[in-house]
């Protein structure tokens, strides 16, 4: 199997350690373990006793039945939990969905602009992937149904969601989710939903694709919504035919995702209201500070992000400047990260990452700002 790489990843990789100012990452600003252990309402007491009593044996293989308990609180339906496994992120839980799956010769249709391992593992295992494309209307994102009812074709096999997308933001609601679901069963389509930017944004009434379709698969993480991507704690919900070869790949992937781990995440996941409204907050100021920006920058716009913290800015580049020079430029002249649009296949703009750290947010955006007011 041929696996392309991931370009935003190999960006980040190659020069994320030289930036000083970082507006390019994908998740609310991460918790560091003095906060995230306080959850414990006793300074950090219970959960550090619990740490250094633990056994650092394999534990619960699956993950523990406490962890699988908070990941079935996230969901509007009460699931069996066994059908809940424990992954490394939501990056292994895609990986093993996908593979579980797909195989040579099948047809996936994949939602895009994405995730790219959501449209290239099913390419890579030899799958056909048709892209439904969302637009932007110029004020935000929306999903053209009827193109996805054009793609879909007897024998589909999968389609695959990102909801929220990653690196536009763009968020399905309910009505267009049930429609999905209902161009999926035509076909005995399986749904892939990765919705690590979903629990954020539950609060505008989103639901889960869990919650609207037999045939979900869904994925999910403690990185983006949960501010905890060091944690590398995700997890896969699946119909049980496909749980049961999700939990077989994943004694070749995985095995288990460690005692520790499985302790900090269980513990992120029973205080899931506290930290999403610790987050909620930090969307709704940071997205007003980047429109208030945007209302004195002429050479930048977006379809605005659905409560989520990531979002592409569309940038009026001169003739002869490409995005990935211009990324460069902001790096080595003032230390500031983005990513370049064309790691998105979506050349022209960059991913702005605007829920850092309120004071790394306005240093990057007076940077961003002064640069382009450079190329006037």
């Amino acid at each position: 199997m041929e696996v392309t790489p991931i370009a935003n990843e190999v960006w980040l990789n190659r020069h994320e350690r030289r930036a000083s100012v970082d507006i390019a990452q994908s998740s609310v600003t991460a918790m560091g373990y003095r906060e995230l252990a306080a959850l414990d309402g006793e300074g950090g007491a219970r959960i550090g006793a619990a740490l250094a009593d633990a056994r650092l044996d394999y534990g619960w293989i699956e993950g523990s039945p406490a962890f699988k308990a908070a990941v079935s609180r996230l969901y509007g339906r009460e699931m069996d939990p066994s059908l809940v496994l424990q992954e490394n992120g939501a990056t292994g839980a895609n990986r093993d969905a996908v593979v579980s799956l797909v195989g040579p010769g099948d047809h996936v249709v994949c939602e895009w602009p994405t995730y790219q391992p959501l449209r290239d593992i099913p390419r890579a295992l030899g799958a056909t992937v048709d892209l439904w494309r969302l637009e932007c209307d110029g004020t935000r994102w929306t999903a053209p149904v009827e193109a996805l009812e054009r793609l879909v074709r007897p024998g589909t096999r999968l389609i695959c969601i990102n909801n929220a997308a990653n690196p536009t933001g763009a968020l399905l609601g309910r009505e267009e989710l049930e429609a999905v679901a209902d161009i999926a069963r035509t076909v005995g389509a399986y749904v892939l939903s990765d919705e690590v930017y979903l629990p954020v944004a539950q609060d505008r009434g989103y639901v889960s694709m869990l919650d609207v379709y037999e045939r979900a698969v869904v994925t999910n993480s403690l990185s983006k919504s949960f501010s905890a991507p060091g944690l590398r704690a995700g997890w896969v919900v699946a119909p049980p035919e496909v749980a049961a070869r999700i939990r077989a790949l994943r004694d070749y992937s995985l095995i288990c995702a460690g005692v520790g781990n499985d302790l900090l995440a269980t513990l992120v996941l029973e205080h899931a209201d506290e930290v999403l409204a610790r987050n909620r907050a930090i969307v709704r100021a940071r997205a007003r500070a980047v429109g208030e920006w945007l209302g004195r920058t002429p050479r930048a716009s977006w379809c605005a992000p659905d409560g989520v913290p990531v979002a592409y800015l569309s940038l009026d580049l001169p003739d002869g400047l490409d995005d990935e020079t211009f990324c460069l430029d902001l790096l080595d002249r003032h230390g500031l990260l983005l990513v370049p649009g064309g790691c998105f296949d979506m050349p022209g703009g960059v991913r702005l990452g605007y829920c850092c750290p309120e004071g790394e947010l306005g240093r990057g955006l007076d940077l961003l700002g002064r640069a382009l007011e450079g190329l006037d």
